[in-house]
């Protein structure tokens, strides 16, 4: 299932040319996997999961600009791959707020959990890993 996320890009999102810039959109990638990864992961019990994601890869492919107009933009975030150390989300961000909004850009996240004492990845947790597919499978 999907998770959708409306996130509001901010006036200074944009770009000289009035579009949102590249690492603005990465920022907002972030802001809208941010409610469920971090805060409906503390409130099932998981404490370990949001002290430590890492981004392995980023890939980001842009359809059409996107003009910061004050609406907000729908993400639609899917889980496509859980493995025992990382997983991977893609994202449909649409022009608006709406499903029927046309899509202006894709793009797919690698993660893996951290260990923040230890300095080095480490594996989901089988708690972790259900949370995941719930989180997606709920949505």
């Amino acid at each position: 299932m999907t998770y959708v996320s409306l996130i509001r890009p901010r006036w200074t999102d944009m770009d000289v040319y009035g579009h949102i810039n590249h690492a603005k959109m990465v920022t907002l990638l972030e802001e809208a996997r941010i409610p469920l990864l971090f805060g409906a992961a503390v409130e099932a019990g998981l404490e370990q999961l949001p002290k430590g994601i890492v981004v392995v890869r980023l890939e980001v492919a842009y359809k059409a600009p996107i003009v910061v107009s004050g609406q907000q933009l729908r993400v639609d975030i899917d889980l496509t791959e859980l493995r025992a150390a990382s997983f991977t989300l893609t994202y449909r961000v649409r022009g608006g707020p709406s499903a029927d909004d046309p899509v202006a850009v894709t793009a797919e996240t690698v993660l893996a959990p951290y260990d923040t004492a230890a300095l080095r990845p480490r594996r989901l947790s089988p708690a972790e890993s259900e949370f995941l597919k719930q989180g997606f499978a709920d949505a």
